[in-house]
């Protein structure tokens, strides 16, 4: 199966999980074409078919309940319900018991991809070690959120340098178009029921192709925008359909949704406003949830703390899994000690390669 077959046969499935909207499909399957980065991205369910065959050695390696869909840009601030800026994974719509290896070599290869499309300038390998570096530290050492008061000032200067200016952030919230259909009434219902008062006049809409998510483009994204007491609100919804993973084992008619199970186990500040609906997942949406991205660092030094700290918040994911963190530790000691330089490497020419045949194939279309 190649990747034009994989995706026709993978957003068949997912079509009858969830509803998909054909012009969303069309704006992401352009987004796959613009580089091997944004392909990556959007593509989980390939990665999901391809890891195994390229990388059956960390097939095999011990499962934990795993992230899956991890990338560079997969990462972010919230606050918490004591108002402290948060920074950490933001986003586990593909979550699932899977090898431990798969989101470190996931993330590594992200970041080669992102160097090799001039996101950022660091070396691929320093980058590869710089992820590993973080997590085997945190998975040997224990878990810690990274909470961005008293510790972690660095990353507090990066996330706040890196905050979006509120006037400009709520005039582009202004544009939401309008619902071309009737909302879901336990969609209303939910994000109605997350409002800081009951009974505030709101206006519901969406963004249409929304480039937040590039793996859930193409899915229903609804938003909820309203006045409270001299601010603004903005809330958003959006479905969530079992991972590709289970899909690409040919497991998806017996697999669970593992989204609220991956966050409450993980050593994890929790988002107040982050919940679960049913297959509903909502959450706020505001100035200070935002990403840091390699792009926004100029010195290399930054970027590979960067990814350090990705690496580390990698482990915190992971402990959430403790019955199995004795022998993930025995797994990574036993590996040399470029095993992840050498699996990112190879992912990341198989994407590449990928990249070029959607690209060919997109220009056909």
């Amino acid at each position: 199966m190649n990747v034009k077959e994989s995706t026709r046969a993978y957003e068949r499935w997912l079509a009858s999980q969830t509803r998909l909207l054909p012009q969303d499909l069309r704006a992401k399957h352009e987004a796959m074409a613009e580089d091997a980065f944004s392909f990556l991205r959007a593509t989980f369910y390939r990665w999901a078919q391809l890891f195994p065959e390229l990388c059956p050695e960390l097939a095999e390696a011990p499962a934990v309940l795993a992230v899956g869909d991890l990338h560079v840009e997969n990462f972010g601030t919230w606050r918490d319900s004591e108002g402290r800026l948060v920074w950490g994974i933001n986003d586990f719509d593909e979550a699932g018991p899977m090898p431990y290896a798969i989101d470190l070599v996931r993330l590594a290869t992200s970041a080669r991809l992102a160097i090799r499309t001039g996101r950022s300038a660091v070396d691929s390998d320093e980058a590869c070690d710089a992820v590993l570096e973080g997590y085997t530290e945190a998975i040997h050492a224990g878990g810690r959120a990274f909470v961005l008061a008293e510790r972690n000032r660095w990353l507090r200067d990066m996330a706040q340098n890196k905050l979006r200016d509120p006037v400009r952030y709520w005039q582009k919230m202004a544009g939401i178009a309008k619902l071309g259909r009737p909302l879901p009434a336990e969609v209303r219902q939910a994000l109605m029921h997350g409002l800081p008062e009951a009974g505030l006049p709101c206006r519901f809409g969406h963004f249409g192709h929304r480039r937040a998510g590039l793996g859930s483009l193409g899915r229903q994204r609804f938003t909820l925008l309203c006045e409270w007491r001299g601010g603004m609100v903005a809330r958003e919804a959006k479905p969530l359909a079992t991972s590709a993973w289970a899909w690409a084992r040919g497991k998806a008619s017996s697999a669970k949704l593992w989204y609220e199970s991956i966050i409450s186990r993980a050593v994890r500040v929790p988002d107040p406003f982050l919940r679960l609906q049913g297959t509903w997942v909502l959450r706020r949406l505001a100035p200070d949830c935002s990403r840091i991205e390699l792009s926004d660092l100029p010195e290399e030094r930054d970027s590979l703390r960067l990814l350090w700290a990705m690496g580390r918040e990698t482990a915190n994911i992971h402990h959430g899994s403790p019955r199995v963190l004795t022998q993930v530790k025995r797994d990574l000691r036993r590996r040399p000690r470029d095993w992840l330089r050498k699996a990112a490497a190879r992912m990341s020419k198989a994407t590449f390669a990928e990249w070029k045949d959607w690209k060919a194939h997109w220009r056909h279309e």
